[in-house]
């Protein structure tokens, strides 16, 4: 019996309603696949509001996830397990970017068929990022919902459904943007307490989170310039509104350098530099 193909954002909304991370991934990679397909969007109410998740794990206040020492194996499997949460989270961030906002991205006069076919390949990429820690944490005799983790991922998400470009702004280009400025030393941290095959997969994740931050630069540009908005000030605007806090330094200025992002976006004291 053949199985129907999926429009892509059809697609990208099945891997939305898959709760397990077997069956998440599987439904990334369906999603890849999908780009191939010639299918019409199914229509319908779009994504959900909110993804389906595992019973476990147990979601909590940021203050009340685990930490612990690297130097010890239960202190990197508190390290892996937050990294593998961020990665399950990312997985559906990406998925609800390009399914929630392709149709509007189409409306502001760009190509939204493009826009939903980079925020797939990213879902998977993210997919197998999860995949590769949650290995690493069987390797420990561990697995992902072991720990308590946090929902403030999806919180951003949920604040900033009706807006792509404060979703773009937020999701990649703030997020993921401080993972940049975070992960070296995490790998660092590894690499000095002898856990190089962890080390070695942030490495991997690094290197790859460099185009999701570009990805996400690209079209909150296009975007802009669509609308006749001046890219970093309508960036610290949107920042200001929906990112509570600010952002804080140190800052990994060759690889946000390297994602396209100057520091007219990042820096305060660049705020009226070029934009």
């Amino acid at each position: 019996m053949t199985t129907p193909r999926l429009h892509p954002a059809d697609a990208a909304i099945a891997a939305l309603a898959s709760a397990e991370p077997a069956d998440k991934a599987a439904a990334a990679k369906a999603a890849l696949a999908a780009l191939d397909s010639a299918a019409p969007p199914a229509g319908g109410a779009g994504p959900p509001a909110r993804p389906a998740r595992p019973a476990r794990p147990f979601l909590t206040a940021p203050g009340a996830v685990p930490r612990r020492r690297l130097g010890s194996p239960e202190g990197r499997i508190a390290l892996l397990h937050a990294v593998a949460h961020i990665e399950f989270n990312a997985i559906d961030l990406a998925f609800d970017m390009g399914a929630r906002f392709y149709s509007i991205v189409s409306e502001a006069g760009l190509d939204g068929e493009a826009f939903l076919a980079d925020w797939i390949r990213i879902g998977e990429e993210e997919a197998r990022h999860f995949g590769l820690i949650e290995a690493r944490l069987g390797d420990y005799g561990a697995a992902y919902g072991d720990l308590p983790a946090h929902d403030g991922l999806w919180e951003a998400a949920a604040a900033t459904a009706h807006d792509v470009r404060a979703r773009l702004a937020v999701a990649p280009m703030i997020l993921e943007a401080r993972g940049l400025d975070v992960t070296p030393g995490m790998i660092d941290r590894l690499s000095s307490a002898g856990d190089k095959k962890s080390a070695a997969i942030l490495e991997i994740i690094y290197k790859d989170e460099i185009g999701h931050v570009a990805c996400g630069k690209r079209w909150f540009h296009a975007l802009c310039m669509a609308e006749g908005q001046a890219p970093a000030a309508t960036f610290r605007a949107l920042r200001a509104r929906y990112f509570a806090g600010g952002l804080k330094p140190p800052f990994n200025h060759e690889a946000r350098t390297a994602a396209g992002m100057d520091r007219t976006y990042y820096e305060e004291d660049a705020g009226t530099g070029p934009n």
